[in-house]
């Protein structure tokens, strides 16, 4: 069974940095994608940035220039550098994977999530 695991999540003020992990585990034979969404408190959940084969990387218009995804595909891994943070930038941060890999005896290509870290910004 495929699980992501983030990590990197917490507390920090507004215009410094935090940087986020996320590593995929179990039977991968190939890995798509990866990336982050963000939902905040009453609004709807969001793509953050993603990085995958066949579309490359993509940010939010609110985060270009202040934050960095990269991934790791040996390792199934991707992180999310954030620099400049901001209040609006408080959220819950959700791993995003886009994998193939065994499930129930057959090989399948599924989007899987995270269970989601906080990230908080104090003014």
């Amino acid at each position: 069974q495929v699980q992501l695991v983030e990590s990197g999540g917490g507390l920090v003020q507004a215009g410094g940095s935090l940087r986020l992990s996320c590593a995929a585990s179990g039977n991968i034979l190939t890995n798509n994608g990866m990336g982050w969404y963000r939902q905040a408190p009453g609004k709807q959940r969001e793509l953050v940035a993603q990085e995958s084969n066949e579309s490359n990387t993509n940010y939010a218009d609110s985060v270009k220039g202040r934050f960095t995804i990269s991934r790791d595909v040996g390792k199934n891994t991707v992180y999310l550098q954030m620099n400049g943070v901001k209040p609006e930038d408080t959220a819950v941060y959700y791993c995003w994977a886009d994998l193939v890999g065994w499930k129930d005896h057959e090989i399948t290509r599924n989007i899987y999530w995270g269970q989601g870290t906080q990230v908080t910004v104090s003014s």
